[in-house]
């Protein structure tokens, strides 16, 4: 059984609190748990209103299946987010 993570640092240019910065990965949280069952976690930059660093975390037996589950995420986080993408991340434990 092999642990996928993905970190994420994400520029949020059109926040301007830290409530609109939770409203925004709360609705992104919602909808990437339903789509791929994963874990979620905000694991930086709490109190900056701007910017944030997830951590989404899945299993699989197969390393690339949790590849393509990672590639999806980052697509449709892209995709859905009002801010770019600065770093991504895969460890595998």
């Amino acid at each position: 059984m092999l642990i996928g993570l993905l970190i994420l640092e994400i520029y949020l240019p059109y926040s301007h609190s830290l409530k609109e910065k939770r409203k925004t990965l709360n609705k992104l949280k919602d909808r990437l748990k339903k789509r791929y069952n994963i874990a979620f976690a905000e694991l930086d930059y709490l109190n900056k209103w701007q910017r944030s660093k997830i951590g989404m975390v899945t299993l699989n037996t197969q390393k690339n299946m949790i590849d393509k589950v990672f590639q999806k995420i980052v697509l449709e986080t892209e995709e859905n987010i009002e801010g770019e993408i600065l770093q991504k991340e895969v460890v595998f434990l």
